[in-house]
This record gives structure tokens, sequence and C-alpha cells, in this order.
């Protein structure tokens, strides 16, 4: 699971935040402490292993969580508005990060977000909910080429795709 907020233990350097989940089920070894190196290097951290939450941008902060939540390669990844904090570039930066490591290692991922665009950019399917009670109100599919990048927010397919996203939710003047 990854969260809005990255949640990381401040007292803890970036390679034992990563490592936390391995200790919690008893599995903190060396093929563990590879894994977690190896997860650093995939969203760009190699190098930071030693730094501590403080001194980490709120994009890397990220990162480390994201690493964090594939260091036991579960088979579905719960991200909860995790880029819903950051400023618009270190959002779109983390989200074509996130294509990226999807295409390297890839996962179901269960994204949530209120971004119309950043769903349609990340995902191969969207599903709108309904206020109170949740209920599924809409159902989407995202046939965009991969890779996927920010410049397909110019396609007029992506802004279709919006269009309709927004028009059935109700948001059209």
């Amino acid at each position: 699971m990854v969260f809005q907020s990255p949640v990381l233990l401040r007292w803890r350097t970036v390679i034992n935040n990563v490592l936390f989940p391995a200790e919690a089920v008893g599995k903190r070894d060396q093929t563990m402490r590879r894994r977690a190196l190896e997860l650093l290097k995939l969203v760009d951290l190699e190098g930071f292993e030693d730094k501590y939450p403080h001194e980490l941008s709120g994009g890397m902060a990220q990162r480390v969580s994201l690493a964090r939540a594939l260091l036991l390669d579960p088979e579905i990844l719960l991200m909860d508005e995790p880029f819903g904090a950051l400023d618009a570039l270190t959002r779109d930066e983390l989200g074509i990060e996130l294509l990226r490591i999807w295409q390297e290692r890839p996962k179901t991922v269960l994204f949530v977000t209120h971004s119309i665009s950043e769903s349609v950019l990340l995902a191969d399917r969207v599903v709108v909910m309904t206020a109170r009670p949740g209920r599924l109100a809409l159902e989407m599919a995202v046939d965009l080429p991969r890779p996927r990048t920010v410049r397909m927010r110019t396609l007029p397919a992506f802004g279709e795709m919006v269009a309709d996203l927004q028009e059935a939710m109700g948001l059209t003047a």
C-alpha cells in the first residue's frame, strides 16, 4: 500500500524504511537487503540508502514508499492518492516513473486519484465511484498506446477520454 503521505519512520534510514515490511514478517536477511537496494535503484534513489526522511524531498519520500510497497513482491499494489500532496511537476514525474516501473515489473495496481487526466494517463481502465454510498458509476477502457508520456495529453484521443469522463460525472458546463 502506498498512501497519500509517505508514512516513513523518521528515525530510520531510507534502506531501513524499505526493509520494514520484511522485518514485520520475519524475513530480514541479505536477500531482502539486495532486493531493497535493487528497488531503490529502480525508483531512482540509488545512493540515498543512508539518508533520513527529513533529508528527502516529497517526491523522493514517495519513491521510498513505493519501493517499500514493492519489497515483498505483492500481486496487487494499492495506491491511495500517492501523488496528491505533490506539486504538478513532481506529480507528472512520478506518474511517468510509475509507468516505467510497471513496464519493468508488471503488477495489478489499484490507483485512487481525484485527477481525471492522471487516471487517463496512468490507467488501462478507469472506474468512477459515486459519492456516499460509494458505488460503481462508470467504467471506461483506456486504449492509449504504451509507453505513455505526458505529451500524450495533447492527443485528441486523450482529450476525448477526459471529456467523456467529465461528462459522465456531470462536470460539463
